[in-house]
């Protein structure tokens, strides 16, 4: 099978979109990660998938810190800029969780500390442990067959 084939069959699995940012210099960094997943209950353990050709990678190969925000369906137009997708017209409204960055306002925002990576392919399989979480009520933004999504 091509490449074209195999990405479109996975894009059949509909994904919420999230954030994954971290501290650089006192500067945030972040992009739209949507290889996303809960791992463990005990310890709590999340992971996050990156591209090794992803601005981020380096970065997060020394971080012991990331944040991840879950995004609201309000919040597509972030997806979009940190994709890199869309110009930044406003500065995205960025707050702290232990120190973490995250994005202000995410139906999820996760502080997480690194405890793992596992190189797979052409990523980078990052495991963090959850040190601190916000949960607030809203719909997800989704993607599916490449497209962003509702729920209805």
């Amino acid at each position: 099978m091509d490449n074209r084939t195999f990405r479109d069959a996975m894009g059949k699995f509909a994904t919420g979109i999230t954030i994954v940012t971290t501290k650089v210099d006192g500067d945030t960094k972040g992009m739209t990660v949507n290889a996303f997943m809960s791992v463990s209950l005990e310890p709590k353990l999340i992971a996050v998938s990156i591209d090794k050709k992803a601005s981020l990678y380096d970065i997060l190969q020394k971080n012991p810190t990331f944040g991840v925000s879950v995004l609201t369906e309000a919040q597509k137009e972030i997806s979009m800029v940190f994709a890199k997708q869309k110009t930044q017209e406003e500065p995205v409204a960025i707050t702290t969780l232990q120190e973490v960055p995250v994005v202000e306002g995410a139906l999820v925002n996760l502080a997480c500390r690194v405890v793992d990576k596992v190189i797979a392919g052409d990523h980078v399989i990052i495991i963090g442990e959850v040190e601190d979480l916000i949960l607030r009520d809203d719909n997800p933004v989704l993607y599916f067959g490449g497209s962003y999504r509702e729920i209805k």
